[in-house]
């Protein structure tokens, strides 16, 4: 079946296509069959324009579509048995019909809507009787089956996406400070500062918290999908806690800037023992960041595990202060210790997206 799909999609053959020829059929069907309309093609106009990639997307654009033809609808019979149709008629009924939709602030698409049923109800309405109203009856029965069949026939599922984006975000998290370690290798003028690594993971946390807004409104109006916001809940707490871990690797990677441009830097000994504890803590990010994708006992154990380890290296850092003579130096290292050990309680078991065998993915 998967092979199936993945070739219909190579010759164009979307999902999204074929929920939006369906409709359209569907729409004309109940139309011609239920309503013995003889315009049923605005039925199915309505439904192709009402699917849209997500069931809100479709619910704002149904919506948009049944309130500018109801307002084409009101300004051609208040200003139509005074027009015949014409060019001069056209002008003005359109002129007025979108200025006072602009003038309401309506959306863009519902003022395009206004000038169209505006134009098609003078040109129609006056040979006629029962145009307009069946136009609306119509549009309205489009943009519900639309909606209906977007929502019941195979509801978009963006839960994955952000699964992915986590665990690219928190590898990157990860790769960054371990980055920031290495620098502790070589402290001199011209060293890397880590301000390129660390733009890049905050434009990847920008790039996890549209992949979440996109996901919160493909679940929006879904009623199929609904034990899925409960996962997304929980895997924003995640995209949170991952956003804060950000903050302080940006910190931590100011304090090293500042160190370098000091005459008295730590010595070698020292520099070997923090870099150790900044890779530790290093792994716990990396770590976090599958636990919450999948909570699994091995996961979880894995994530305590590099826990301790984070700990013990760090606390070995503080152990040693003392070895550092220079107060501007001393204040530095004990910003980057202060930041490590946020990041420790940042990615903590219980800040897990999911809590084992709570909810599948």
């Amino acid at each position: 079946m998967e092979r199936i799909t993945t070739l219909l999609n190579k010759l164009g053959l979307t999902l999204q296509i074929a929920k939006t020829a369906f409709a359209a059929a569907l729409a004309w069907f109940v139309a011609t069959s239920l309503l013995h309309s003889e315009y049923p093609y605005f039925a199915a106009v309505a439904a192709i324009i009402t699917v849209q990639v997500t069931v809100a997307d479709s619910v704002d654009k149904a919506t948009q579509r049944i309130v500018g033809i109801i307002g084409g609808v009101l300004v051609s019979m208040l200003l139509g048995h005074w027009f015949q149709i014409g060019a001069v008629s056209i002008f003005f009924i359109i002129l007025i019909g979108m200025g006072i939709s602009k003038a309401l602030r309506m959306n863009p698409q519902i003022i395009s809507q206004v000038a169209i049923s505006s134009l098609l109800v003078l040109a129609f309405g006056q040979t006629r009787e029962g145009y307009a109203v069946e136009r609306i009856i119509e549009t309205v029965l489009g943009s519900t089956i639309a909606v209906l069949i977007n929502a019941l026939i195979v509801p978009q599922n963006a839960v994955p996406d952000v699964e992915r984006s986590i665990l690219t975000y928190s590898a990157l998290s990860a790769v960054t400070l371990t980055k920031l370690a290495q620098f502790l290798d070589d402290l001199g003028p011209n060293r890397k500062t880590g301000r390129s690594e660390v733009d890049a993971l905050i434009k990847e946390a920008q790039e996890c918290r549209k992949v979440l807004s996109l996901a919160e409104q493909s679940l929006k109006y879904n009623l199929l999908l609904t034990s899925k916001r409960i996962r997304l809940g929980q895997l924003s707490n995640s995209i949170f806690q991952l956003e804060s871990v950000t903050i302080q690797i940006r910190g931590i990677r100011r304090s090293l800037a500042d160190i370098q441009m000091q005459e008295s830097l730590p010595e070698i000994t020292y520099r070997q023992q923090l870099k150790r504890a900044m890779e530790a803590t290093a792994n716990c990010i990396a770590a976090y960041g599958e636990a919450s994708v999948n909570a699994s006992a091995e996961k979880v154990a894995r994530l305590t595990e590099a826990l301790a380890q984070a700990r013990e290296e760090q606390t070995k850092c503080l152990q040693n202060l003392h070895s550092i003579s220079s107060l501007p130096t001393l204040r530095d290292i004990g910003s980057i210790l202060t930041d490590l050990g946020r990041i420790v309680s940042e990615t903590q078991p219980q800040n897990l997206a999911v809590e084992q065998k709570l909810v599948e993915a």
